[in-house]
């Protein structure tokens, strides 16, 4: 293992220290998740949503990976696993694949608010980058937003 880049090890440190980034930073506009340590391979943008009750909505999340690594295109690039803390949100799918938009992964996730006011959300991105040049990682992120259900 490189002990320079333990990529377990950091996922896990990561995923603890982006969540409690995430909470402590929310916006009702957007949330910008950047890595507390400076070797975060990744910085994740998702906007929330507020949609009428029962409409259905688009939720952009975009992840730039740091200069230097390069997207594993052949990987499975995707978020899945979404919850609603109050099920006050369904989803569309249960897993939403990602698009290359200049050089970064964009998922576009349908949702549908199905109570009033705001709900919390999560998911999971799965993610395959390149290091050095010839290492391969795989890594999970959480995601984490708000969906607000209006009349």
């Amino acid at each position: 293992m490189n002990s320079s880049h333990p990529p377990l090890v950091l996922a896990r440190r990561l995923g603890a220290a982006l969540l409690v980034g995430a909470l402590a930073a929310w916006s009702p506009d957007a949330t910008s998740l950047a890595a507390t340590e400076a070797d975060a391979p990744f910085v994740v943008d998702v906007s929330d949503v507020v949609a009428k009750v029962g409409d259905h909505a688009k939720m952009i999340a975009t992840l730039k990976l740091r200069d230097g690594l390069r997207l594993l295109e052949g990987y499975d690039n995707r978020v899945s696993r979404f919850s609603s803390l109050d099920d006050g949100v369904a989803f569309g799918s249960k897993i939403v694949p990602a698009e290359l938009r200049d050089g970064a992964l964009v998922f576009t996730i349908d949702v549908v608010p199905t109570k009033l006011g705001k709900h919390p959300i999560n998911g999971v991105f799965r993610v395959g980058y390149i290091e050095n040049g010839d290492t391969m990682w795989t890594i999970s992120i959480p995601l984490t937003a708000s969906v607000t259900g209006a009349e």
